[in-house]
């Protein structure tokens, strides 16, 4: 089995100046996508400690890392295990280098143990060789942890020490492209943008177009040049160039940064059967170069694939940004307060380790005999705020004139409390309107003269308690005219003996 697994020998006819190496899980799921797909004259090597992972890769160049360290059963999800085997692995990764290599993509899915461990490693030898190494790595979902996160930050930040340059992938973002995936079609998404980014650079360089690009060109874009972002966008109908580079512009794969400031641009620019025209790789270059400054170096090249029909695909990188500012760090979660309850027998819960809720007497934290007595003042008011003051004793006298079924709606009862009351009469902050309050000789009025007096106002219904002594008498005869003599009738057609 070793020996199937050590078959690193590449067929000079197949050997080519670009290779892909995938380091670790992640990275070999992402050759072997490549692989399966095809990028055109580039050879492809697998790298891991998982023996059987190897095995079941279609990619006929194959290095077990740390075959004595791990014995072929992976790193343990421990970074410096997979350091280590890579470390014990180094001779067999420079003889697959040594081959004509001009140019390496390294390739690993961060956080675990090989791919972090072991891709710094591999970086480190392939650029003490002379050797054009440019990393290609993910950030891992937010779903697989925090430790798996953090550890992807630390090993990033040591690939970035031995590459020319570095693409970071943060998977997160392959959520807001595609939103809520199925497990399997994640990982698939996180594998074809890593073979968009090296399908894009690398094809720039193999296949032959009417701008040919070669290796020179790509080396003064990537060498040295420290962290690089990718975008990628396809567009179709009238306006199709302008489309597609926006939307590689606008791409999430860009972890929200601009390409603003960028020393050095690399575009791909890729058409189906309807070729792209002349005009329209102007207008996507001359997109890129306003947006990014005259002073930035452009290197563009363009490609034929008969499946995109009549869009046009354009792949851009742009290199010269800081390592600080292109790793997104995970978002900071709001602390979650967890209150641990306990039942009593009586099925009662309380927070345990919690004191009970404590309860104040107002009285004992303040002396309410020491506060200053509050003077209010009195001043006349005028008809219409007396007829609000008379909603203080209860219904209006509008509202007792209407009920009909009520003896002594005009009688006042000296009993009633008013409710003009001072509640809060101990709290001196209380403001007083002087027109919401009655003098003393008007209330004196309100309480000893009864409304219908006060208003003039006659009774309808008068109780037998009032006098009626001083009221007209009315005759129960009538005077009417008969035939020009007057005529005395006994019947009064405007009084009646019943009462309604």
């Amino acid at each position: 089995m070793t020996d199937d697994l050590m078959n690193f020998e590449i067929p000079s006819h197949r050997s080519s100046i670009i290779k892909v190496i995938g380091v670790g899980g992640g990275g070999s799921n992402a050759v072997n996508y490549m692989y399966n797909l095809g990028i055109k004259d580039v050879n492809f090597v697998v790298c891991n400690t998982d023996a059987q992972a190897l095995v079941n890769s279609p990619v006929p160049i194959k290095v077990q890392l740390g075959e004595s360290l791990t014995e072929g059963r992976g790193a343990g999800n421990k970074p410096d295990r997979g350091r280590q085997a890579a470390i014990e692995s180094i001779g067999d990764l420079t003889r697959v280098l040594g081959d004509n290599t001009k140019m390496v993509f390294i390739t690993a899915g961060m956080g675990g143990g090989t791919g972090t461990g072991a891709a710094p490693v591999v970086a480190q030898t392939a650029k003490d060789m002379g050797i054009l190494t440019v990393g290609i790595v993910t950030i891992p979902f937010k779903f697989e942890g925090k430790v798996r996160i953090s550890q992807a930050i630390d090993g990033i930040a040591e690939m970035e020490k031995h590459v020319d340059s570095l693409l970071i992938i943060n998977n997160e973002k392959l959520r807001e492209m595609y939103g809520d995936l199925k497990l399997s079609n994640a990982f698939s998404r996180a594998d074809n943008v890593l073979a968009t980014a090296a399908k894009g650079i690398a094809e720039i360089i193999t296949v032959h177009g009417y701008i040919n690009v070669d290796f020179a060109d790509v080396e003064t874009v990537m060498k040295d040049s420290g962290v690089a972002i990718m975008g990628s966008g396809t567009g179709i109908g009238e306006f199709r160039a302008i489309d597609a580079i926006q939307a590689a512009l606008e791409s999430p794969l860009l972890n929200n940064n601009k390409i603003e400031g960028a020393g050095n641009i690399l575009l791909n620019i890729t058409s189906g059967k309807d070729e792209i025209t002349m005009d329209e790789v102007g207008q996507i270059t001359d997109y890129v170069q306003d947006v990014v400054g005259h002073s930035a170096s452009i290197i563009w090249g363009t490609g034929n694939e008969e499946s995109l029909d009549d869009e046009v695909t354009v792949t851009i990188i742009a290199t010269g940004f800081a390592y600080s500012n292109m790793v997104e760090p995970t978002p900071a979660v709001p602390e979650k307060k967890v209150t641990r309850l306990e039942m009593d027998s009586e099925g009662n819960l309380s927070p345990v380790g919690d004191e009970s809720p404590s309860f104040v007497d107002c009285e004992d934290e303040i002396e309410m005999d020491d506060l200053p007595p509050r003077v209010v003042q009195f001043s006349d008011v005028d008809k219409e705020r007396e007829k609000k003051i008379e909603l203080l004793y209860g219904k209006s006298e509008k509202e007792k004139r209407k009920t009909s079924d009520e003896d002594d709606i005009f009688a006042v009862d000296d009993d009633v409390e008013p409710l003009l009351i001072d509640k809060r009469s101990n709290d001196s902050s209380v403001s007083v309107d002087p027109e919401d309050l009655l003098d003393e000789k008007r209330i004196d009025e309100i309480e000893n003269v009864p409304a219908y007096k006060r208003r003039n106002v006659r009774p309808q219904n008068q109780s037998s308690s009032v006098s009626v002594k001083d009221e007209p008498r009315v005759s129960r005869f009538s005077i009417t005219d008969n035939g020009g003599k007057p005529k005395i009738s006994p019947n009064n057609r405007y009084l009646h003996d019943n009462v309604d």
